[in-house]
């Protein structure tokens, strides 16, 4: 086989989009011919089996070719690359092999339908046609040539030009030798005729910021038995009827090493501190703040240039697997904090990766998020969606999480989110909907709960838009959970208020009710509340010192005992004064003190009770699980509901007393007779309170009162909340 000076030109120039029809070994009358491209070499030869064969240089920019007589395909060699004074090098030829990818992979990634893209596009360390090595492949549809380079090739990026495969954008290349370890990026040509140098889009594997590489990356992490029975549990469950507590945390300030400098503890150090903890505060789940690659720290995970890496600052991709087996050792489910709503303009990464808007939309009016100066994903694209719709099964399948947390849902949504008049683009009907994101919401939602039956994909989502957490078959965007905003915002908002003001504010804690079955809601108090100026959740309370924190502790019992699954951010059971910051550790410090050990006390008992008791949770989505006992008494500052399980059960009964005086004698509405035990009370001095309380219950006696067929009189602590339920039970 002969090939023209063009095509040789094109090699040397690096614009040859399919360098294996020219380099490697090819069929010829008499033999087999081996064309190497070795720019800077001396002399190149062949090593066979049963000797060698010099190559002779054929075009001065350093193409060679020799005819191996007698030779047949497949012939196994090596070259014997000589530099002089630099030494001689024996290599293993790259164009000597077939590609990696098959065809039905070409077909699925044309039609954004391939579900394992992360297994085939990216750097993965295989035996390919009985050689051990890397095989490389990456989507740049527009680039007119694209090399790996990295440690193994002194970053030269004429050695290993890759080859298209076809129209889908695909450029590949298995490089022989390659091992897990190696750094690397690709080096494209751009339609423009500049070259880029990008990180991997999927790497498993990132150098240590500032440092940008791409790492090829093998898994060796055996997971437990105790996993295995976790994710078969998993499959048959159902979050919805089941409770669900969750502790968000950031990785890199829940605790310092103090015997190492003050640094961050690592994913191992976190897999037995972390998950001992939650797993003795009684949350059901961990809700990690975004852990995939990012280069500024200062973003919390928010502004991920590495969508399918975990960050290097805690340790390996196998340390964070090794974290979330032992989570499920503890029986502690995982999620994670996911961002598919934008990615920063990082050069390195996404970026106009190819020289175009590839990832992101080319007009700025779709394709940038103003308020934090980052890029949108295309949602249009389906080798868009096909990336982030894999990413999120890559998550699941190769980390074994638990479920998704969407962050940042109404941007995406919303055509006109945070742009004025003039800054947006109309959809196709005119409106201010993007039916693209939609679009992708719906099919992320249900390729997940498809594939992976059992994990939570929960929504942050902070407008009225409706069914956000129904089926898409019944118009939803099919989520599991959606984030109640509009509960936090307001409880928050009236546990600000002076006491004396709060008769004016009593439904903003009412309102909740009329929407609170509309969605299956998750209750948080999340980090974005302590932050930016926010203050903590203690310096958000009313008063005092005393106050602030009887004030904190019957937000937690009402949280606790209001429909909706929870979350809590880390630090928050501990009452810490100051707000978070990724710069520093929480305050353990402040457990010293009784009135805040007690308070993490209250957290600990709140989900102990949560978990024990089915009316707390088995009808958070269904108004027959829910009623109001007292909803209207704002004079007193008091407010009373009952909670039932499925088919009526179990029921709890909760009151609070949002005023610092006491009400004696306060004649309560109750669903049942008889005696009614005190299960908590947030006064008592276990929690920091002042012991004021009912003996341990109260007696039901036949007076209706409030639609209920029995009442009793009690006594309510000063700014607490107390759960009653029927003494037989």
């Amino acid at each position: 086989m002969s090939v023209t000076t063009g095509e040789l030109d094109a090699v040397v120039r690096r614009e040859h989009s399919n360098p294996h029809a020219v380099l490697g070994p090819h069929e010829a009358d008499g033999g087999v011919v081996v064309r190497a491209y070795r720019p800077g070499a001396a002399s190149v030869a062949v090593k066979l089996e049963d000797g060698g064969q010099p190559l002779e240089e054929i075009h001065p920019g350093g193409v060679f070719e020799g005819l191996i007589e007698g030779a047949a395909l497949p012939l196994r060699y090596e070259l014997e690359v000589n530099y002089g004074p630099g030494g001689t090098f024996t290599v293993e030829d790259p164009y000597a092999y077939a590609p990696t990818l098959g065809e039905l992979d070409l077909h699925l990634i044309g039609e954004g339908r391939h579900e394992e893209l992360y297994d085939r596009l990216g750097s993965h360390v295989r035996t390919h046609e009985r050689t051990r090595g890397t095989a490389f492949a990456v989507w740049a549809p527009a680039a007119r040539a694209v090399s790996v380079v990295g440690d193994f090739n002194s970053w030269d990026g004429r050695l290993h030009a890759m080859r298209s495969l076809g129209q889908n954008g695909i450029w590949e290349l298995f490089l022989p030798g390659v091992e897990a370890g190696a750094c690397y990026k690709y080096e494209l040509l751009t339609a423009g005729g500049e070259l880029a140098l990008k990180a991997d889009p999927y790497a498993q594997e990132t150098e240590m910021p500032p440092k940008t590489a791409s790492v090829v990356f093998e898994p060796h992490h055996q997971w437990s038995g105790a996993d295995a029975e976790w994710l078969a549990r998993r499959r048959e469950d159902n979050a919805l009827g089941d409770p669900v507590s969750i502790y968000e945390v950031h990785l890199g300030s829940w605790r310092l090493n103090t015997l190492d400098g003050n640094r961050s503890l690592t994913y191992t150090e976190l897999a037995d501190e972390l998950a001992e903890y939650v797993k003795d505060m009684g949350f059901t789940h961990v809700e990690l703040l975004p852990v995939m690659a990012h280069p500024f720290s200062g973003s919390w995970g928010y502004q991920v240039t590495g969508y399918f890496a975990p960050t290097p600052h805690y340790g390996s991709p196998d340390d964070l697997r090794h974290f979330i087996d032992r989570m499920h050792e503890h029986g502690i489910g995982v999620i994670l904090d996911w961002v598919p709503a934008h990615f920063p303009r990082d050069e390195f990464a996404l970026a106009r990766f190819d020289g175009t808007a590839l990832y992101e939309h080319a007009d700025p009016r779709r394709g940038a998020h103003p308020d934090w100066g980052t890029l949108v994903f295309n949602y249009s694209r389906h080798e868009v969606r096909n990336f982030l719709i894999s990413n999120a099964l890559f998550w699941v399948r190769e980390y074994h999480v638990d479920g998704i947390r969407v962050d940042a849902v109404a941007s995406m949504l919303y055509l006109d989110y945070s742009r004025r008049e003039g800054e947006w683009v109309p959809n196709q009907f005119g409106g201010r909907e993007d039916l693209d994101a939609v679009a992708f919401l719906k099919e992320l939602n249900e390729v997940l709960y498809g594939r992976e039956p059992g994990i939570i994909s929960a929504a942050e989502e902070s407008t009225s838009w409706p069914g956000v957490s129904r089926p898409t078959y019944l118009g939803g965007l099919g989520f599991g959970f959606k984030w109640n905003m509009g509960w936090m915002h307001d409880t928050l908002e009236y546990f600000q208020q002076d006491p004396i003001y709060r008769r004016f504010h009593h439904h903003e804690l009412t309102f909740s009710l009329l929407y609170a079955f509309s969605e299956n809601f998750i209750l948080p108090l999340s980090h974005d509340e302590v932050v930016h100026g926010k203050g903590s959740l203690y310096e958000k309370m009313a008063g005092d010192r005393w106050q602030k924190l009887a004030n904190l502790r019957t937000l937690y019992a009402y949280m606790w005992a209001h429909p909706g699954k929870k979350l809590l951010f880390m630090g928050c059971e501990l009452a810490q004064e100051r707000e978070w910051s990724h710069e520093r550790s929480l305050d353990w410090h402040l457990l010293e003190r009784p009135e805040h050990a007690g308070i993490q006390a209250l957290v600990r008992d709140l989900n102990r009770l949560y978990r024990e008791e089915p009316a707390l949770y088995e009808l958070d989505s269904d108004p027959a699980g829910f009623w109001w006992l007292e909803p209207n008494d704002a004079d007193r500052n008091v407010l009373a509901f009952a909670r039932a399980s499925r088919g009526g059960a179990r029921v709890l009964a909760f009151v609070a007393n949002l005023s610092p005086l006491p009400r004696e004698g306060y004649r309560l509405g109750l669903p049942r007779a008889g005696r009614w035990r005190e299960a908590l009370n947030t006064d008592s001095t276990f929690y920091g309170g002042s012991d004021l309380g009912n003996l341990g219950g109260v007696e039901a006696e036949p007076i209706p009162w409030n639609g209920q067929p029995v009442s009793a009189e009690i006594t309510l602590p000063p700014l607490a909340g107390v759960w009653l339920v029927p003494d037989a039970d």
